[in-house]
């Protein structure tokens, strides 16, 4: 499915190979995107959540390779994690007793938005965090 952007849409995009100990690092470069943008409010959000998918290209996927995109426009971000497996994830109760499978649940639960598409070469997991309208009537 094409994403038609906003004409003022400004974005980064990083080829990556994920490794636990490299998250740090990109929620940092993801941070500093959004306080860039002047979009400070999304930056806990969105670091959370970028390290949940990027946590399952490398726990789920047959290969650690993905391309990560932030998209920043005036209605809030998407950042897109696209990575080379099929596999769609899927959103179920957590077990709150287990040591993993609770991400995309807090991921349904911490953003606007969220969805996977399956694409040629494999998947894009995506979300948004939408700008608040503070103030308008």
């Amino acid at each position: 499915m094409a994403v038609m952007a906003e004409a003022s849409t400004q974005q980064y995009r990083q080829e990556l190979t994920v490794q636990p100990q490299n998250l740090e690092h990109i929620r940092r470069i993801v941070g500093a995107y959004l306080r860039y943008w002047g979009r400070d409010e999304f930056v806990e959000r969105a670091a959370v959540c970028v390290t949940e998918l990027l946590s399952n290209v490398h726990k789920h996927t047959g290969s650690a390779a993905c391309v990560l995109l932030l998209q920043i426009s005036p209605s809030g971000v998407r950042i897109v994690v696209s990575d080379e497996s099929q596999d769609l994830p899927v959103v179920r109760e957590p077990n709150w007793f287990a040591e993993s499978g609770r991400g995309m649940f807090l991921i349904s639960k911490t953003v606007d938005a969220w969805g996977a598409e399956p694409t040629p070469d494999g998947k894009d997991v995506w979300f948004e965090i939408r700008a608040s309208n503070k103030g308008a009537a």
